[in-house]
């Protein structure tokens, strides 16, 4: 599982697994990655979205749901990158999500039975999700970043960045000051970046700053999710503009830098996202120059972390 910290549930050792599936041939799968298991029980997805015996709107279990789901993604030409990056993993999501059980649940919920409203929703998310490409996180309305659940909608691009894994390490080995007590979010969109930091250092104050009103929106909402908002400012500004005699011990960002030919050749999936926190000019480098031009006078100390 990639979704969450620390996460076993219904993993490639499980029983349910070994039950369906056989070692891969090694060959990649669509989305450029090596899957590790395929399916002995080939059913196409044309199969399992039409044929009620397959996919029906009648009571299933939590197992037959992950199962068909599995199939169904592995057998389309859908792009893996935000949150996930297998189709059974993202089954595992997607099912779990819409049967309101927790992410880290054990292989005990697989003979789980799940009501006929909730395999309907499941298999309209499941169409969209293949028909549409609208990533998973957008069509659940939430995403999962350093272990904590954000809401997540078009104001932003979905929570995704390797500052996670910083930040629930204290930022070891790049930052090696005493704990931040004032911690800037650069280019914030939906907060996950700062406000996963304001939920690591419960002694530190986070300012989320973005120019885009509807990603502070967003960030606002997480905020208060979370139960940060009274350590949580959010500053509406383009970069440092709106900022006045501010020092922080630390600032993160993880700021557009998609170069324009990359951008236009994207799979699907990342066309639904916003396109100005993705793009930044011809090399990807537009915003980083201009940050890294006027950042020094907001350091405390000289830590920056840009991912």
């Amino acid at each position: 599982m990639v979704f969450q910290r620390n996460v076993s549930v219904l993993n490639f050792d499980s029983e349910f697994k070994r039950a369906y599936y056989q070692p891969d041939d090694g060959k990649a799968n669509r989305s450029g990655c090596r899957s590790r298991y395929k399916f002995l029980l080939r059913i196409g997805y044309t199969e399992v979205m039409t044929d009620p015996k397959y996919f029906s709107n009648q009571q299933q279990t939590v197992g037959q749901l992950l199962q068909f789901c599995s199939e169904a993604l592995e057998s389309s030409d859908v792009f893996f990158g935000h949150g996930t990056d297998n189709a059974w993993d993202e089954a595992v999501l997607m099912v779990l999500s819409v049967v309101e059980l927790p992410l880290d649940s054990g292989e005990n919920v697989l003979p789980q039975p799940v009501g006929i409203e909730a395999v309907a929703r499941l298999r309209e998310l499941l169409h969209r999700r293949i028909t549409e490409h609208e990533p998973l996180p957008y069509l659940l309305g939430r995403a999962w970043f350093a272990g904590l659940e954000f809401f997540c909608d078009r104001r932003a691009i979905i929570p995704r960045s390797p500052i996670a894994e910083l930040i629930l390490n204290d930022f070891r080995p790049w930052y090696n000051g005493p704990a931040p007590k004032r911690i800037l979010d650069l280019c914030c969109g939906g907060g996950c970046i700062g406000l996963a930091a304001a939920y690591q250092f419960p002694d530190a104050r986070v300012d989320l700053l973005d120019v885009d009103s509807g990603a502070l929106e967003l960030a606002r909402e997480n905020a208060e999710h979370l139960g940060l908002q009274d350590r949580v400012t959010v500053i509406q500004s383009d970069l440092f503009e709106s900022l006045v005699d501010t020092r922080y011990d630390l600032v993160l960002s993880n700021p557009p830098y998609v170069d324009a030919a990359d951008l236009a050749a994207m799979p699907a999936e990342f066309h639904h996202e916003p396109k100005d926190p993705l793009g930044s000019g011809s090399d990807g480098l537009d915003l980083m120059r201009r940050i890294l031009s006027c950042v020094l006078p907001f350091l405390a100390v000289c830590w920056l972390l840009i991912v």
